[in-house]
C-alpha cells in the first residue's frame, strides 16, 4: 500500500482533507494517509522558522518509514487531478529523493494575502522542490534524516538538500508540481496552492479553484443532505454547546 505523508497544519486543516478527497477519487489501488502533524510526533517541533506547521517534519518521512521501502511526501495545499500511483510509479531507486526541480523566481512578494497566515514569499535556492517528494527510506544517504538532526539541521541545509549529493537528488516532471499563480495556467496532475488556498477569500478565483471546491463538497457528501445544510448545523449544534459550556 502507498504510504502518502502530507503536511497538516491546523490553522488550515480543510486543505488536508482537500487533497485526501482528490487523492481518493482519483486512486486506482489502495492508498495509505499519513498526517504530519506535530502532535504525532513525540514533542517534534516541524515548524520553528517555518511558514507552515510541517516545514521541517517532512524530512523524517525516511525515519518514521522505518528507512525501508519508498514513500511520498506532499504538502497539504494540493490536488491531484490524476491516480497518484502514477507518481510512485516514476520511482527510481538509483536516486535518494525525487523531486520537480523548479528553477523559478516568485512573481508574488506576498503570500496567504487577507490571511492572518499572511507571510513574505522569498526567493531561495530550490525553492519549492521539498513540497513533493518520493524518498528512497532505504536509501544509506537518507539515515542521517533523525529527529534529532533534522531538529538541528537548520531551513536552509535541509530544503537545498545538502545532506545530498546532487547526482543523488532525482527530476519529476514538472506537472507533478504545478505552482499555481506561479507558473502559466496549464493541464496539470498535481495543483500546488503554493501562494494561498481557494478556500481564502483573496484566491477564490485561482486557477483549479473549480476543482479545488469540487473536492471540498465532495468531502462533506452525505446522501440527501446539502453539504451547506451540513455546515450550518454543525456550526449551530456545536456554538449552542460551546455556549452552555
Amino acid at each position: 500500500m502507498l504510504p502518502i505523508y502530507v503536511g497538516y497544519d491546523p490553522r488550515e486543516a480543510a486543505v488536508y482533507h482537500v487533497f485526501c478527497q482528490s487523492v481518493i477519487e482519483h486512486a486506482k489501488s489502495p492508498v495509505c494517509f499519513i498526517p504530519l502533524h506535530q502532535a504525532h510526533l513525540n514533542g517534534f517541533d516541524g515548524q520553528q522558522d517555518g511558514t507552515n506547521a510541517f516545514i521541517f517534519s517532512r524530512y523524517l518521512v525516511p525515519y518514521l518509514q522505518g528507512f525501508e521501502g519508498a514513500a511520498i511526501f506532499v504538502d497539504g495545499d494540493m490536488i491531484v487531478n490524476a491516480d497518484i500511483n502514477e507518481l510512485i510509479d516514476l520511482f527510481d531507486p538509483e536516486y535518494a529523493v525525487q523531486v520537480v526541480k523548479h528553477d523559478y523566481q516568485t512573481r508574488q512578494p506576498r503570500k496567504y494575502i487577507g490571511t492572518p497566515l499572511a507571510n513574505d514569499n522569498k526567493d531561495y535556492p530550490r525553492k519549492n522542490w521539498s513540497s513533493v517528494m518520493i524518498f528512497n527510506c532505504g536509501h544509506p544517504s537518507n539515515r542521517i534524516l533523525l529527529p534529532e538532526f533534522v531538529g538541528e539541521a537548520g531551513g536552509a541545509f535541509l530544503h537545498r538538500f545538502q545532506w545530498l549529493n546532487d547526482d543523488e537528488i532525482g527530476e519529476l516532471p514538472l506537472e507533478w508540481n504545478h505552482l499555481v499563480g506561479e507558473y502559466p495556467e496549464t493541464d496539470a496532475k498535481l495543483y500546488h496552492h503554493t501562494l494561498g488556498s481557494p478556500a481564502f477569500e483573496h484566491y477564490k478565483e485561482c486557477e483549479s479553484s473549480k476543482d479545488w471546491n469540487r473536492y471540498l463538497l465532495n468531502a462533506l457528501h452525505m446522501e440527501g443532505e446539502r453539504q451547506g445544510e451540513i455546515v450550518r448545523r454543525a456550526h449551530w449544534h456545536y456554538s449552542v454547546k460551546e455556549n452552555a459550556a
